[in-house]
């Protein structure tokens, strides 16, 4: 070949490599936008750069003292007002968060027996943690204390799954500091192409995990002493338990851990479809440290055997977004053979923030929607006081088909929901059932007892409103066989100034008993020896007590009355 030909061909060499150096590039640029780039794929020199020198400025702002121990921590000056700024924002401090140390220490807020038991277990468990647009100080501070309070022998993985998050460090930036800041650890990071939410994601998760035991967790969490022991010990003894560490509060102002002492919440849910909390109040001599059944829980974290996460029917898969997939879980554990528990010795913080800081796709119901999907399925006849506060969804086709999780529940042979409220949650009040009357309760002149749209954890007066033509639930109110007028949590009770106000129930009738009479419709409060009146009380307006004068503004009449009763 001559020297003409072979400068030629140089040159067409030269070429196909450019051309392929190029097609590779776009390629590996198409994937960093996108989030998809694996472990497998270094970054460009410039890149890994650009990286470092963003956490060494990040790493700057982190004050070693700041927070420690759990303690409340404050800045000053304009981190001060951006700091508040932020918090009005999204619902988190992120300028404290992101000075309080990654790695920072936390008091042992077990109590001081927990600390005598002893663990021994074989298994390991894979933690798994889900986020969309996380403040990345949060994330890597819930990694950081997985890892530095769980033994290594008994933590096989973390596995983080981004759901299509669209800030960049949570792309590449969180990648590279688990390359180089977290190396040697055994953390897998997802990213996932579109947006499936928080059920869809974590069964990304869960399929991805190799360990005996899952523990699922929020990505705005801090583990403390030994949180994983009792959790994985107690799933080696039952296979069957689902296990709820005891959750406390990491204030979202300024970091603070904060626990209720000695005391502790079990979970509970009220008709309209939402979780509660249940204060389990005890001496701390007496107090209870061995796991004790929930009737449900909040769903951010738990732990669960990995093969019986699957047999019970992991989640349901058509459940859309966020929102009733704790609930069914419950139910379904216990209407299905397993026991749902809460562990005392384990203890997790957890940020509460006041507001969701982000937007769920296509602005839908999805806790409605989900709640509706769980109510037909598990609830039975029960579904009825739903669909009181959900009338719409009912029979609403974005439900979906509900013949897959049907199927589930006849394949394990799960027991009724009046099954569950007799064995599981016996305390749970049930608004037409026990009582001796239930509805719409009127005055004479077609004015109805209201509640005055009081929120579930406030107290207001019990008041009257003009009386809705359909059963709306402000206006649906029961008189229990233990005496009291009431709606779900809150009860009638009367005070030294005659006034009535809605308050908690405490079951210890006083003030809070009542007896009707069907003969002149009167609700008559023996500790006060007086009746319950509406005389000159307006629309919204609060209702009192009076002496009973056998007159029209002291009748009250229930739409349902169980004459058999009384």
């Amino acid at each position: 070949m001559n020297t003409f030909g072979c400068i030629r061909l140089k040159r067409i060499y030269f070429k196909t490599f450019f051309i392929a150096a190029c097609v590779f590039l776009l390629i590996f640029y198409m994937k960093r936008l996108s989030g998809h780039i694996g472990n497998e794929i270094d970054l460009i020199p410039e890149e890994l750069k650009r990286f470092e020198l963003e956490l060494q400025e990040y790493e700057k702002g982190i004050m070693p003292l700041l927070g420690e121990n759990g303690e409340a921590a404050n800045l000053n000056g304009v981190d001060r007002v951006n700091g508040e700024a932020a918090l009005k924002k999204v619902a988190l401090n992120t300028v404290l968060s992101d000075r309080v140390p990654l790695n920072r220490t936390l008091k042992d807020p077990r109590h001081r027996k927990c600390r005598e038991f002893k663990y021994k277990t074989t298994l390991k468990a894979s933690v798994i943690i889900i986020f969309y647009n996380e403040l990345l100080s949060a994330v890597l501070r819930t990694i950081w204390s997985v890892i530095l309070q769980s033994p290594a022998n008994l933590l096989r993985e973390i596995i983080l799954v981004n759901d299509a998050s669209t800030d960049d460090k949570l792309n590449g930036l969180l990648q590279y500091y688990l390359d180089t800041r977290l190396k040697g650890h055994d953390i897998k990071l997802f990213h996932l192409k579109h947006r499936m939410g928080l059920i869809r994601a974590r069964l990304h998760g869960a399929r991805a995990a190799s360990g005996d035991v899952l523990i699922f967790l929020d990505a705005h969490c801090e583990a403390t002493k030994e949180w994983i022991e009792p959790l994985i010990a107690r799933i080696e003894e039952e296979r069957t338990a689902v296990l709820v560490p005891i959750i406390d509060v990491i204030e979202a102002n300024n970091l603070a851990y904060s626990t209720n002492g000695d005391s502790y919440q079990l979970g509970g849910f009220t008709w309209s479809g939402h979780f509660t909390w249940i204060d389990m109040q005890k001496d701390s001599d007496k107090l209870t440290l061995t796991p004790v059944k929930s009737p449900t829980m909040a769903g951010g974290l738990f732990a669960i055997d990995r093969k019986y996460f699957w047999e019970i029917g992991s989640y349901d898969e058509q459940m859309d977004g966020w929102g009733g997939e704790n609930l069914e879980m419950s139910f379904r554990i216990w209407q299905c053979g397993g026991r749902l528990e809460t562990v005392p010795c384990s203890r997790v913080g957890h940020i509460f923030r006041d507001f969701h800081p982000y937007s769920f796709p296509d602005n839908k119901d999805t806790h409605g929607i989900n709640t509706a999907r769980l109510a037909h399925v598990w609830m039975d006849d029960y579904k009825r006081l739903f669909f009181m506060y959900q009338p719409t969804l009912e029979d609403n086709p974005m439900i979906g088909d509900l013949a897959h999780r049907k199927q589930l529940r006849q394949k394990l042979r799960c027991k009724s929901f009046k099954w569950y409220l007799e064995n599981v949650y016996p305390e749970k009040f049930v608004p037409d059932e026990n009582v001796y009357a239930h509805g719409q309760v009127k005055t004479k002149n077609e004015m109805c007892l209201d509640d005055l749209q009081l929120g579930d954890d406030k107290v207001g007066p019990l008041g009257v409103y003009m009386c809705h033509d359909f059963l709306a639930m402000t206006q649906y109110f029961s008189l229990s066989f233990k005496g009291e007028l009431r709606k779900e949590n809150h009860c009638a009770e009367a005070f030294s100034n005659f006034n009535v106000q809605l308050t908690e129930c405490h079951s210890h009738k006083r003030e809070q008993f009542w007896k009707y009479f069907p003969e002149n419709r009167t609700l008559y409060n023996p500790s006060f020896r007086k009746c319950l009146s509406s005389e000159g009380v307006k629309n919204s307006g609060g209702l009192k007590l009076d002496f009973c004068k056998k007159k029209g503004y002291q009748e009250w009449t229930f739409t349902h009355l169980n004459l058999t009763a009384f």
